[in-house]
């Protein structure tokens, strides 16, 4: 997926868009046990639990392309049942605390495009549909004081087990020329130098991509292996 087209999925996460139909999720302890797993239709939610479900979805397809979200290969007989998804996270994602498992269903009509190249939304070229998965981490509120105004005195605030932002998610299928690719998966990270391996290889079933690091060090040292004494700065800083 390109820099537009993971724009334009990020767009339709606003309530009003109303493309995603159900919300699976499932919350794991510290000690891997599935502590709780909902299902229902995403519009039956309030208002103010829609918005800030969306929030994380977006969150979820945010960074730079190639650092933060990267494009994978994605083979079809990795599908997992939902219970089987849960448990294979579990197995294989590493996180010493709590988190929160989301997946979503989304359909999104493609609008198409007039002669002139504007977007005609009352004209569906094709139907996207797919899946968004977002990985957060869940940590108990930090400990102070606040305002009762029931009782009309300061005292202790409750300490809550609030939901972060996405630390890790993908979206399935990806939209490839503004189409479905079946074979391709869009991978988010929030950290690219903690890609989460086990997770991208037993969960994903793709091979794990070079980090934004690795990438950088790979090339350094063709372009020295390839320029040897010519590799000076003014050199490497036109190649970059």
């Amino acid at each position: 997926m390109n820099k537009k087209e993971i724009a334009e999925i990020k767009k339709q996460f606003k309530p009003e868009q109303a493309v995603v139909s159900r919300i699976c999720g499932c919350y794991i302890d510290a000690e891997k046990e599935q502590k709780l797993s909902f299902r229902e239709a995403f519009l039956s939610m309030s208002e103010e639990e829609v918005f800030k479900y969306c929030d994380i979805f977006r969150r979820t397809l945010s960074g730079t392309l190639g650092k933060n979200l990267l494009n994978m290969e994605f083979p079809l007989e990795q599908e997992e049942l939902l219970s089987e998804f849960y448990d294979k996270v579990v197995e294989s994602y590493y996180h010493p605390e709590n988190y929160l498992i989301l997946l979503i269903d989304a359909v999104y009509d493609i609008p198409g495009k007039a002669s002139d190249k504007t977007e005609m939304f009352d004209a569906s070229d094709s139907v996207y549909h797919f899946i968004l998965c977002s990985i957060c981490p869940v940590k108990l509120s930090k400990s102070g004081l606040c305002y009762n105004p029931e009782s009309n005195a300061i005292e202790e605030r409750v300490r809550d087990w609030v939901v972060e932002a996405p630390a890790n998610g993908f979206l399935f299928p990806a939209m490839m020329d503004r189409d479905t690719d079946i074979h391709s998966t869009l991978y988010y990270s929030k950290k690219p130098e903690e890609l989460q391996e086990d997770f991208i290889s037993l969960v994903l079933g793709c091979d794990l991509p070079l980090s934004a690091a690795g990438q950088r060090e790979t090339f350094n040292t063709l372009l020295a292996d390839t320029l040897g004494e010519r590799c000076d700065y003014e050199v490497v800083k036109n190649i970059h």
